[in-house]
C-alpha cells in the first residue's frame, strides 16, 4: 500500500504548494485508489508539511511545483516528490499509476534560478 499527498484548491492541484488550502491523501493499493481523505492545511511554517504528511502516512507528494528546500525536506522524511502536475488531484494520482507521470527532480523549482544575482555594485 502507498500513500500519495496532493495540495489541492477544491478537486484540483493547488498551483502554491505551502498555501493550499487543503491535501488529499489518497491510499493505494494494486495500482488502485481504495481511500481518499482530506487534510487541512495547518498553515505555511517551514517544515511543518513534510512532517505532517509523513505523519499521515504519505509515501509520495504530486504537486504542480516547489522549491529544491522543501523537496530536500520531504526526502529527509522519506516521502518522494513529483512535479509538474496541473488540473484535476484525482485523475492525476490515476495518471501516475498507469506510468504517465513520472519522478522527476528538475522540473520543480519555479523560477528560482536567477534569483541569486541583483545586479547592484558591491561597496567595500
Amino acid at each position: 500500500m502507498k500513500k500519495i499527498a496532493i495540495p489541492v484548491n477544491g478537486e484540483n492541484i493547488s498551483a502554491h504548494f505551502g498555501h493550499a488550502p487543503a491535501f488529499n491523501l489518497y491510499t493505494v493499493d494494486n495500482e488502485e485508489i481504495k481511500n481518499e481523505e482530506e487534510i487541512e492545511n495547518p498553515g505555511h511554517q517551514p517544515g511543518l508539511l513534510p512532517k505532517l504528511l509523513n505523519e499521515a502516512g504519505a509515501d509520495l507528494v504530486i504537486s504542480s511545483g516547489m522549491g529544491q528546500k522543501a523537496i530536500a525536506i520531504f526526502a529527509k522524511n522519506n516521502i518522494d516528490v513529483i512535479c509538474g502536475a496541473k488540473g484535476n488531484a484525482r485523475k492525476a494520482v490515476e495518471e501516475f499509476l498507469h506510468g504517465k507521470l513520472a519522478k522527476s527532480d528538475n522540473n520543480c523549482s519555479h523560477g528560482e534560478e536567477g534569483h541569486h544575482h541583483n545586479g547592484s555594485a558591491h561597496h567595500h
